[in-house]
């Protein structure tokens, strides 16, 4: 009898969450509402009272974070080119420039040494990427930040659970965009939320995720400035005050299952495998480098084959056509291009069993010993 296929990645949605979100249907009020400020204040508690707003997408807090931050015609934000295009293109929509620099190998985060190198007089802001979920280091990070008066925005879309030294990512730091797609370690669907510093900031979140419009108790109302549509629905909201009771539990059987893939995987493989940090990082990926040579399309099929999903996150964004387009090549960020070529994502979300990261890593052995699938 053939194994149910396992995907890469799977929400846990428990049935009192699927029982709540039918009550909120029944309810009439399934729009912005009483459960959106409800798990705005649920955040808010969870990051030491800073004031939280949450939003249709992590993409969404990072285009409000730019405007918060300033970002304009001429401006440069730096950031990493490993990451989902959203941490380039927002920069671009803000009329800015990304100016990227490379990532450290080990970490596959982005480099400091090289981000403060790349800080010139028209540099506004720098964007880290808390690449699977292993967090930038944030002492460095706001250190430099503080030596050259720049803003932090962090794309911290894959962080939620995660934390520096023992403070949660959210609960410091400047502006904080997390996600809570349907693949993020807890979700609402679609959606995310936006960390911000004080209550002026987050009036002006509020005026950007609903096209700038303020309304009066009589009736009237003014748009003060040109806001998009970044609402979150009061659907996905309760699927998240369902979700944030599990986080902790969440996180800590991620860790469990990135020990066993660490236990289980053969070394003699030639994956490069990555940090085995289970104090900081929430796991919210398991990512490998596949061998040079080997045929990552080859790697993904096999695997799909056997009844096991295979993710690609990410390719290294400035060889997309769009920013090739902006004199962005080859060649320019080696690190990136060799992480962007042969990363995989492996299965891992709470539900798994440690049987199932046995299965992926026999699968895995039998697959990349088979010099045909190797490319010449």
């Amino acid at each position: 009898m053939s194994l149910p296929y396992l995907p890469f990645t799977r929400p846990s949605i428990d049935e009192a969450t699927i029982a709540a979100v039918g009550d909120v249907l029944r309810s009439g009020w399934i729009t912005s509402g009483p459960k959106v400020r409800e798990f705005e204040q649920k955040l808010s508690e969870m990051f030491g009272g800073r004031p939280v707003r949450v939003l249709n997408s992590a993409t969404g807090g990072m285009e409000i974070a730019m405007a918060l931050a300033g970002v304009g015609p001429g401006d440069e934000v730096i950031t990493t080119p490993l990451s989902w295009v959203c941490t380039g293109n927002v920069v671009l929509r803000a009329g800015g420039r990304p100016v990227f620099v490379d990532i450290e190998a080990d970490t596959r985060n982005i480099d400091l040494k090289l981000a403060e190198a790349a800080i010139t007089p028209r540099t506004r802001a720098i964007m880290p990427v808390d690449i699977a979920g292993l967090p930038v280091d944030r002492d460095r990070l706001n250190a430099l930040a503080k030596r050259h008066q720049i803003r932090v925005v962090e794309d911290a879309a894959q962080s939620m659970g995660a934390n520096w030294g023992g403070r949660l990512i959210g609960s410091f730091g400047d502006l904080v965009s997390i996600s809570f797609h349907a693949n993020k370690n807890i979700t609402t669907s679609e959606g995310g939320c936006l960390v911000l510093n004080d209550a002026a900031e987050a009036r002006q979140c509020e005026l950007h995720r609903l096209q700038g419009v303020e309304r009066f108790p009589d009736g009237n109302m003014d748009a003060t400035l040109a806001g998009g549509k970044y609402n979150l629905t009061d659907v996905a909201a309760c699927i998240g005050l369902g979700q944030l009771p599990h986080l902790q539990q969440f996180t800590m059987r991620r860790r469990q299952l990135a020990a066993r893939y660490f236990e289980c995987l053969d070394r003699s493989l030639g994956c490069t495998l990555p940090i085995a940090d289970m104090q900081q990082s929430n796991w919210h990926m398991f990512q490998v480098l596949l061998p040079e040579g080997m045929v990552r399309g080859d790697f993904i099929a096999a695997m799909h084959a056997v009844g096991i999903g295979i993710g690609v996150h990410y390719p290294a964004m400035h060889l997309f056509t769009l920013y090739r387009e902006l004199g962005f090549r080859e060649g320019q960020f080696p690190l990136a291009e060799r992480v962007g070529r042969s990363i995989v994502t492996l299965p891992l979300f709470p539900a798994m069993q440690d049987s199932d990261v046995e299965r992926v890593c026999e699968a895995m052995s039998a697959v990349l010993r088979v010099p045909a699938r190797r490319a010449v």
